[in-house]
């Protein structure tokens, strides 16, 4: 298991902190596992960091180059910590 610490645009954020947002599209640079942990932290390009942060499991991972999503990138289904 690992803790990725990623960045959010607010407009993204506020669904993952509602939790009406189950996922996240991500290009899949850093191998992400079933198990692994988002520390997902909002940002915004004119702020920087607003201090609002979530964390989310990965149980899910729909790898790119099937189903519409393009090669290199994956579909994380996200359930909450704990």
């Amino acid at each position: 298991m690992k803790i990725h610490d990623l960045k959010v645009w607010p407009v993204h954020f506020a669904a993952l902190w509602s939790r009406a947002k189950t996922f996240e599209v991500r290009k899949n640079d850093r191998d992400y596992e079933v198990g692994d942990i988002l520390h997902l932290r909002e940002y915004s390009e004119r702020d920087g960091y607003t201090g609002r942060e979530v964390m989310r499991l990965v149980t899910h991972i729909l790898p790119g180059g099937d189903h519409g999503i393009k090669s290199g990138y994956v579909v994380l289904s996200l359930g909450l910590v704990g």
